[in-house]
């Protein structure tokens, strides 16, 4: 009977716990999209550039103006905006930024 009751409150406590929810919040400013997301390629910084243009293209980015190294591509799907600077054959630097400033 004891092992009954200890069961019993064990299933209790991890229904009540199932509909817990961690709230995080967000970090990014209003417009840029949250690290780690799917809009969100600064994952990409260090990639061969060929390479990494594919995937870019994959993920539905195009470019949309180019400065000497740097590069500015847009997702119109997600409204994701990426500025990427090459160097040395490889992404340097990728920043998020948001829609307005593709």
């Amino acid at each position: 009977m004891f092992n009954v009751a200890k069961a019993t409150i064990a299933t209790a406590t991890l229904i009540a716990l199932a509909g817990c929810v961690e709230e995080t919040g967000s970090t990014a400013p209003p417009g840029l999209p949250m690290v780690g997301s799917a809009t969100d390629v600064s994952s990409f910084e260090g990639a061969r550039a060929g390479q990494a243009e594919g995937g870019l293209r994959a993920l539905g980015y195009e470019a949309v103006r180019t400065q000497g190294l740097t590069t500015w591509w847009f997702n119109r799907a997600t409204g994701a905006c990426a500025q990427i600077r090459t160097a040395d054959g490889r992404y340097a630097d990728v920043t998020m930024l948001s829609a307005e400033d593709c």
